[in-house]
C-alpha cells in the first residue's frame, strides 16, 4: 500500500510512503507524513492520528482504494476529511455484510445489475457490436478485433467456463437490451469447456429466443472439438456465421457492418 500526500506549502510536491502489509503502518511513517505537510503542534498530532485512522479503515474494510481529497486543517488545528472516494473489493464483501447492505442498485447500470444477478460479468460500453467471450484476456483481444474490423465494442461480457444453452441465452438477452447493437460476436476458447458443447448451447439458445434475435451473429470457436462445433453451427440452418481464425471473424464482422 502507498499513501501519497501533497505538501501544504508546495502543492506541486508529492510524498509517498510505502507500507509493508506484513508490518502495517509504522508510527514514524505517520509522523513523517504530517511533517511533510508542514504541520506542527496540535495539527501535527491530529494529522498523525488521522493517518493512522485512515490506514485502519482501509485495511479493516478490505478496500482497494481510499482517497481523501481534500483534507482540511481547521483554524483550531483539527484535521477534517472534507471529501473522500472509497473503492471496496467486492470479493471481500462477504466479510462485511453491514457494508453490503448499503448497496443501492438504483445508482448502478440496470443491465449490469441484471447480468450480475445471473452470474455474468458484464460492462456496458458505447459501441455497436456485442461481445460474448470466456476470459478477460480474450475479451480484450476481441474488442481489439472489433475495432480492427471497423466497429466499436458495445459491451464486455464474460460467460466464464460454463457456456450451456441457458447461460448463452441469458447472455444474448443481456446484449440485445442495447438498441445500438448491430451484430454479436461470440468468441470462445474451448479449454475447460468443449467447443461442440458451446456450439450446441448457441444453437439451442437461438431456437429458444426465436424472433428476439434480430441482428447477425458471428461465432468463433477455437480449441477442443472446434471443427465439430463449426459443423454444428454451419448445419443448424440458423442465421449464424461460423469462423475459426481471428482474421476470419474480423472479416465477417466487417461484412455484416458494411
Amino acid at each position: 500500500m502507498d499513501i501519497e500526500t501533497v505538501a501544504e506549502e508546495t502543492p506541486h510536491l508529492i510524498f509517498t510512503e510505502t507500507i509493508d502489509p506484513a508490518h502495517g503502518l509504522q508510527g514514524f511513517q505517520a509522523r513523517r507524513i504530517a511533517f511533510n505537510l508542514g504541520l506542527s503542534g496540535k495539527a501535527f498530532k491530529e494529522m498523525t492520528k488521522f493517518v493512522n485512522a485512515l490506514y485502519n479503515a482501509y485495511v479493516g474494510s478490505d478496500s482497494s482504494l481510499f482517497e481523501i481529497n481534500p483534507v482540511l486543517k481547521a483554524s483550531d488545528d483539527r484535521i477534517i476529511a472534507v471529501d473522500c472516494k472509497i473503492s471496496l473489493d467486492e470479493n471481500a464483501l462477504y466479510r462485511h455484510k453491514d457494508i453490503a447492505e448499503m448497496r443501492d442498485t438504483r445508482e448502478e447500470n440496470a443491465t449490469e445489475v441484471e447480468a450480475k444477478a445471473v452470474g455474468l460479468n458484464y460492462v456496458d460500453l458505447d459501441g455497436n457490436v456485442g461481445c460474448m467471450v470466456n476470459g478477460a484476456g480474450l475479451a480484450m483481444a476481441t474488442m481489439d478485433l472489433i475495432k480492427m474490423a471497423g466497429g466499436e465494442p458495445a459491451n464486455f461480457l464474460d460467460v466464464g467456463g460454463t457456456a450451456d444453452a441457458k447461460r448463452v441465452e441469458e447472455a444474448f438477452r443481456i446484449i440485445l437490451k442495447d438498441p445500438a447493437v448491430e451484430a454479436i460476436l461470440v468468441n470462445i476458447f474451448g479449454g475447460i469447456v468443449r467447443c461442440d458443447r458451446v456450439a450446441q448451447g448457441i444453437v439451442d439458445a437461438y431456437k429458444n429466443m426465436g424472433d428476439e434475435i434480430n441482428v447477425p451473429i458471428i461465432v468463433r470457436l477455437q480449441g477442443t472439438n472446434a471443427e465439430i462445433a463449426k459443423e454444428l453451427i454451419d448445419n443448424s440452418g440458423l442465421d449464424v456465421q461460423s469462423a475459426v481464425e481471428f482474421q476470419e471473424a474480423a472479416d465477417k464482422v466487417q461484412q455484416v457492418l458494411a
